[in-house]
């Protein structure tokens, strides 16, 4: 039998209070395509990061869509980039946290695999930058969508900077719901 050492993490602080960019413990590419572990409970758990993820949530999008910004005070994320590309906005809603009201931008894709790590108290958002992209998260609590909050993608207390000026965005997103 053979010992092989567990592969570890490539975790990364942000400039952000508690979240994280993440680069996943395997991965490799030959001429058959290529192979990902997105999280391994015990590889993740050894770097630290022992949240008990009880729920996985997928949405496809389509170019200049942007969904978001949203959060709660008790979710933990693990987000992903499946498939194509995005750019995902994280803002610390955390009144109690020194960087408070201060937001990150980080760009994920198929190809970078980066994965960030968000804390409860904090917002998300991503908007698509390429044909299709599919993001996924990872979350410690059920979804509950009447324990959310949202902050408006163009608040100008916020001064986001986005990568396409005019996206497609749902009712909940542009503030008329």
């Amino acid at each position: 039998m053979t010992n092989e050492k567990t592969p570890a993490l490539d975790i990364r602080p942000t400039q952000l209070h508690n979240v994280r960019t993440i680069t996943p413990p395997t991965m490799f590419e030959d001429f058959r395509g290529s192979y990902v572990e997105l999280y391994n409970e015990e590889i993740y758990r050894a770097a630290g990061i022992d949240v008990p993820f009880i729920q996985d949530d997928i949405s496809t999008s389509t170019r200049h869509v942007l969904r978001g910004l949203h959060g709660d005070t008790a979710t933990w994320k693990l987000v992903s980039c499946l498939h194509g590309k995005f750019y995902l906005v994280v803002v610390d809603m955390d009144e109690g946290s020194p960087t408070f009201r201060q937001w990150e931008g980080f760009t994920l894709s198929d190809t970078n695999r980066t994965q960030v790590l968000i804390p409860p108290h904090h917002g998300n958002g991503h908007v698509v930058l390429s044909d299709v992209a599919i993001f996924h998260y990872k979350q410690n609590t059920l979804y509950d969508r009447s324990g959310q909050f949202t902050i408006l993608w163009n608040d100008p207390a916020y001064n986001f900077w986005w990568p396409v000026k005019n996206p497609i965005l749902s009712r909940r997103d542009d503030g008329t719901d």
